[in-house]
């Protein structure tokens, strides 16, 4: 099966490069603003994972800074995702709120959406 995954996710970079979306320009208040925003964001994820991909393009397209962290490899992540967000699925959001909660969110289009959000007057 790992035979079949790498040339597969190795596609999937390639295309992700030559495709890449472009970020929304913004004056520097305007990104700083977001960036606000953004702060207690963490995105758990692996480089050629489809789902994961389809976040970070999403992230990119709205002009977001996020943290991200692969969860391949030997690093504390992986350990972190699973013993606070309850499982090792990736991709996956870590939201840290003010009154300091986290929140785990899933779903790749659950976290497109949020994201989105983010970006959307109010």
């Amino acid at each position: 099966m790992k035979a079949i995954r790498w040339p597969i996710g190795q596609l999937i970079l390639l295309l992700n490069v030559i495709f890449s979306p472009s970020s929304p320009k913004r004056t520097a208040d305007e990104q700083a603003t977001f960036d606000a925003k953004t702060q207690g964001l963490s995105l758990y994820q692996l480089p050629s994972c489809p789902f994961c991909v389809k976040v970070r393009r999403a992230i990119k397209r709205e002009g977001l800074t996020i943290e991200l962290r692969n969860i391949n490899g030997q690093n504390d992540f992986s350990e972190e995702l699973t013993r606070e967000g309850g499982k090792r699925k990736v991709p996956c959001l870590r939201i840290e709120k003010q009154a300091g909660q986290v929140q785990w969110l899933y779903e790749s289009n659950d976290i497109v959406s949020y994201l989105e959000a983010l970006t959307k007057p109010k």
